[in-house]
């Protein structure tokens, strides 16, 4: 490594101590965290008022239409609220015949907390109603009591039948092996109940997101309302604040997703007029957040087109996702696969072109999946050995011709030479083949990795409820030592993996401080001694950021510091200084015999940067003697 490999570790200490300064929080930030906090407070208390107040509208408009015998569907207002169950292997659906929808939805093949099934919603947390305006009444599916028919363990049609004998069917099908469930809308016979101009009907869904996982921090950062434009891609609303959004664009579907599950409304006609709202819930409700969504899609009265929509009840598997896009009942490409957010483009593509496959093949050798974090760390650090071992080879060689630059340092003691100073020492790599630059390779490289694996290890269910060592859950955050306060910046609990990656970090830091240190002289060593501290500080930051994340993502980091670690004492062991500077001399006798020879590259482009500031500076020099005269 060199100056300029020190330089972007002082940029990111700089960034790291200058966004904690910059972050405190203004008055305004205050007054609006404390609003946050206001928003959370009262949300469940909202919530319940809300439930309270529907049925109490609910208990009204029963009333008013129990004075009126002579609406279409009088018959349906009251009756004893029964439930129709459909299932396979993967996953358990209620269905309620007051409302006509899913009342629970479980999934087989995971266990919550307490060891029973993965539960996502039931009827306190979730509700699902359609409403359909007719010219002399409007149907509010919530408010009838809908009769199963053609029920069998994967279809049910909840049927609504209107006096005049017309009927408004809610079909559903459950793909056999799937999570997918088909569900369509049909009117028979009501042409006459709906105005002739009617080409939508409107859709309230609401639910509050359990929390599923151990870790209320880390589940709630992953999880949010998520939705995708038509003909575009994936969007979604505030993970950490109370956020509402009126969507113009046409959606695909609408997905309430947790960390690793997510409940989706596909429509294959599209949502319209869509609006958002999701507000974050305390940890002591039980709850991630609040979400809700009212939208509107394609309805035909006359029963010649049926409304078209699916719904997902899945985990977050990036390959399931895929395959259910499959499943699609139109032509639409769902790319249902977003909902395992992958970083930015860069890191998205490096994780789904790379790491996935990687970590896929791991994982079907059958191996644990502390092992499997393992092998990957060694192989994502045998990929970037070669440019590990040149970052090392351009620190040891300028390491090497130190005592030349010691010589330049005392050739050129004053500050007003040190452009000739700087300019002799770029002569003075070339023409011994060094690279400033050379240490600055391997960062760029393993910087996008180190951040796409940041984004994959949080998201990869396939960590989800597995042990490794101390950790009895790699994808929430290991707590062998935990107290009962909450203690501020650490929590209740400390985490030994991101501990020991701290460690790890500070260890490495100080390898980097030693190798800077042996290869500079002059200012840059005495600019080394000031800095040297601020180097520390990112560790430090990181034990901070990283006790509440997943024991895997910082058993993954622990990993990777380590094995950098061996990596360095394997380089200073087998690098031989005097065999390198044997060689460095054979290419400064090969190049002092072609004095012709030409500086390229970085060199080339730093010294006609230096040439030309020289030109400035004694340009400057000029007027100001000629001023003086």
């Amino acid at each position: 490594m060199d100056k300029n490999t020190l330089t972007g570790f002082i940029l990111i200490a700089a960034v790291l101590i200058g966004f904690s300064y910059f972050s405190r929080p203004s008055e305004a930030e205050i007054a609006e965290r404390n609003r946050q906090d206001s928003i959370q407070a009262v949300a469940l208390q909202k919530a319940k008022e809300k439930e309270k107040a529907r049925e109490a509208a609910e208990a009204a408009e029963q009333a008013r239409a129990a004075l009126d015998t002579t609406a279409q569907f009088y018959a349906h207002r009251t009756g004893e609220n029964q439930t129709v169950v459909l299932e396979n292997e993967l996953v358990r659906l209620t269905f309620g015949t007051r409302g006509g929808t899913v009342r629970k939805a479980e999934l087989k093949e995971y266990k919550n907390q307490q060891g029973g099934p993965v539960t996502l919603f039931d009827e306190k947390d979730s509700r699902m109603q359609i409403m359909l305006a007719g010219k002399m009444e409007n149907i509010t599916s919530g408010n009838f009591f809908f009769t199963p028919c053609n029920v069998t363990d994967s279809t049910v049609t909840m049927r609504l039948q209107a006096a005049s004998g017309g009927t408004l069917d809610f079909n559903y099908s459950l793909r056999p092996h799937s999570y997918m469930v088909d569900f369509t809308i049909e009117a028979h016979g009501l042409e006459n109940f709906f105005m002739p101009t009617m080409k939508t009907l409107d859709i309230e869904w609401n639910e509050m997101a359990r929390q599923q996982e151990k870790g209320f921090d880390f589940e709630s950062r992953y999880s949010s309302l998520t939705y995708k434009i038509k003909d575009e891609g994936t969007d979604y609303l505030s993970e950490t604040s109370a956020e509402t959004a009126d969507i113009a664009e046409p959606l695909d579907w609408i997905a309430f997703k947790n960390q690793f599950f997510s409940c989706v409304l596909i429509a294959h006609q599209d949502f319209n007029d869509t609006q958002l709202a999701s507000t974050p819930l305390h940890q002591e409700s039980g709850y991630l957040k609040d979400y809700e969504a009212t939208t509107k899609t394609f309805f035909d009265p006359s029963g010649k087109e049926p409304t078209r929509m699916q719904m997902l009840f899945a985990p977050n598997n990036y390959h399931l996702l895929q395959q259910t896009n499959e499943l699609s009942a139109s032509d639409k490409d769902l790319e249902l696969e977003d909902l395992v957010y992958l970083g930015w483009p860069l890191f998205k593509w490096i994780n789904r072109f790379f790491i996935i496959y990687l970590f896929d093949w791991l994982s079907s050798l059958g191996l644990s999946m502390g092992v499997v974090l393992l092998l990957l760390t060694i192989l994502v650090k045998l990929l970037v050995y070669p440019t590990t071992r040149k970052s090392y080879l351009s620190s040891a060689k300028m390491r090497v011709l130190k005592p030349k630059i010691d010589e330049l340092n005392a050739k050129y003691p004053n500050s007003e030479d040190a452009m000739k100073k700087q300019q002799e020492m770029m002569q003075i790599y070339s023409q011994y083949g060094v690279s400033p630059m050379g240490g600055c390779l391997p960062m760029l490289i393993q910087m996008p990795i180190w951040i796409a694996l940041f984004n994959f290890v949080p998201n990869a269910i396939e960590l989800r409820g597995e042990s490794f060592l101390w950790a009895s859950d790699l994808s929430a955050y290991d707590d062998v030592i935990r107290w009962d306060k909450h203690i501020w910046l650490i929590g209740d609990h400390l985490s030994i993996f991101c501990l020991l990656f701290c460690l790890t970090n500070i260890v490495n830091t100080w390898i980097t401080m030693r190798q800077q240190k042996d290869s500079m002289t002059g200012e840059q060593a005495q600019q080394m001694k000031l800095m040297q501290y601020m180097m520390y500080i990112m560790p430090v930051a990181f034990f901070f950021m990283f006790n509440n994340y997943s024991s895997g993502l910082n058993y993954y980091y622990f990993l990777s510091g380590l094995t950098s670690i061996l990596i360095m004492w394997y380089l200073r062991k087998t690098t031989d200084d005097k065999k390198l500077l044997e060689k460095l001399e054979a290419n400064y006798r090969a190049n002092k015999a072609n004095p012709n020879k030409k500086l390229s590259g970085m060199a080339a482009r730093l010294e006609a940067l230096q040439k030309q500031q020289q030109a400035i500076l004694e340009e400057q020099k000029k007027r100001q003697a000629q001023n003086k005269k």
